[in-house]
């Protein structure tokens, strides 16, 4: 029987580290993300990409067309920038900065928020008040094959 695919809302720091780097665990995710799993969705929010674009064009504007061209071939899900309404909540929770990111992995209904931020987002890591669970990208991945080691045969089948 199929599992539910597990759907994960990427940070800004996963996926320009995994842009920029040949390995380590952001580079898998978004490799997976390429091979378009069944197992695995990806989402990430309009703000995060408005953040990616921005750092990429201040430290390294020469990537910018490589990023653009990468970008499709991860088949995320946008979500719009959250409206004020929906960032409220979080305003008081975590710097001002972040509460956009916070937001809009609420309201893409990912299973887990994919960040390398420890300093603003580890607080969040046992928090049961969120609908998801916030990670590491090595963490991602350890779930992911706990996950599927049960069922590895559907996963090479595929």
């Amino acid at each position: 029987m199929a599992k539910k695919a597990i759907k994960v809302f990427l940070d800004s720091n996963v996926i320009l580290s995994g842009l920029l780097s040949d390995n380590g665990p952001p580079r898998v995710i978004l490799d997976l993300l390429c091979l378009d799993m069944p197992f695995l969705k990806g989402v990430t929010g309009e703000y995060n990409l408005l953040e990616i674009e921005r750092n990429i064009k201040k430290r390294l504007p020469t990537i910018l067309d490589i990023y653009h061209s990468y970008l499709p071939k991860l088949r995320l899900e946008i979500v719009p920038l959250p409206t004020m309404d929906a960032l409220k909540p979080y305003f008081n929770r975590i710097v001002d900065k972040d509460a956009p990111v916070l937001a809009s992995a609420v309201i893409s209904g990912a299973d887990y928020l994919v960040t390398g931020d420890k300093k603003d987002f580890d607080k969040f890591k046992d928090d049961a008040s969120l609908p998801l669970k916030v990670v590491s990208p090595s963490e991602l991945l350890i779930l992911l094959g706990h996950a599927y080691a049960d069922d590895s045969t559907e996963v090479l089948a595929l």
